[in-house]
């Protein structure tokens, strides 16, 4: 299997504990109530319509549902990026055409009515965030408009459901505590310098023992053990493909340190030239390496490239030949 095909198959696997959790409409209709402060009942008001086969603009959610007159689209992740209000917009796009396949005419003197789009983000990664946080479209924009001078905009929210955050709402929906439960036990016994699959196993043994997500890792311990080192694996990858880069900036740094460095030396004494112009060099070498990926970024995302973008993370190739495409 290659590179791009390994790649592809990990990103299937990406955060899908989260969905297997709430594949029940019971469990997702308490999820929601809990969210909303509503008590629905019924969990066959529920009309679930995630995108399952398609990976939309390199994208997969979690779980998209219809309840009454909202169109719910719920994420699990496990790093927290800017870029998630664009990622639902492009979601929420995909899911309206959808449901307006059949519909009438859009040029038509009658209003259509939509549902209202609610994009709710839990994150339960390591890197420490608030409680809650609102993320929006426009902070994307030129920095000289206002928000209100944008003619579109989405909002994304995002709460924490690491142990000690947001317990009121964890008491409200067990089924989400005993989530953010497992996963803290898995990384308590990372902590201890266990594998990743030794930490796996004893968390799942110490849970269904004290009845934490009992029927789900009883009855699926291994496809539950899969999903979770398939994302940590693939998280381990982007980690160590950022320190190439960084690796990559501080040698360019030397080298332009080096070249500023033999200049000044001309000028100003050897020793003296070399040292401050390596100091120098290497600054901006850094700086220059993280500023030419974060605008390959915004170029990326303005083009709604996501694909690319994600492929760019993995692959040093292909982040060079988009380089030389957008001449950065």
């Amino acid at each position: 299997m290659n590179q791009s095909t390994q790649s592809n198959t990990n990103r299937e696997y990406k955060d899908r504990l989260f969905k297997f959790i709430f594949r029940e409409k019971r469990d997702l209709l308490e999820l929601y109530n809990a969210l909303n402060d509503t008590a629905y009942d019924n969990p066959e008001d529920i009309v679930v319509n995630t995108l399952e086969d398609v990976v939309y603009m390199g994208m997969r959610n979690d779980i998209s549902f219809l309840l009454q007159e909202m169109l719910n689209l719920y994420e699990h992740q496990s790093t927290m990026s800017p870029n998630l209000p664009l990622r639902g917009l492009l979601y929420f796009a995909a899911l309206y055409r959808k449901l307006l396949v059949n519909h009438e005419d859009l040029y038509s003197s009658r209003r259509i009515a939509l549902p209202l789009p609610r994009f709710v983000i839990f994150y339960n990664g390591t890197k420490e965030e608030p409680e809650r946080m609102t993320l929006y479209l426009h902070d994307s924009f030129p920095e000289k408009y206002r928000a209100d001078d944008a003619d579109l905009d989405c909002r994304a929210t995002l709460i924490n459901i690491n142990a000690g955050h947001n317990q009121e709402l964890l008491k409200k929906c067990r089924r989400l505590e005993e989530y953010s439960i497992f996963v803290e036990k898995v990384r308590e016994y990372q902590r201890k310098d266990y594998s990743m699959e030794q930490a796996i196993d004893l968390a799942v043994e110490e849970c269904v023992q004290n009845g934490i997500l009992e029927n789900v890792l009883r009855e699926n311990r291994e496809e539950v053990r899969s999903m979770l080192l398939t994302e940590y694996n693939e998280q381990a990858h982007i980690e160590n493909e950022r320190k190439i880069a960084a690796d990559e900036a501080f040698e360019q740094g030397m080298e332009i340190g080096m070249e500023q460095g033999l200049e000044r030396g001309m000028e100003q004494g050897l020793e003296k030239g070399m040292e401050q112009g390596l100091e120098r060099g290497m600054e901006q070498g850094i700086k220059t390496g993280t500023e030419r990926f974060a605008l390959l970024t915004k170029r990326l995302m303005q083009e709604a490239r996501t694909d690319a973008l994600l492929r760019a993370t993995e692959e040093k190739e292909f982040r060079e030949k988009l380089y030389e495409e957008y001449g950065i």
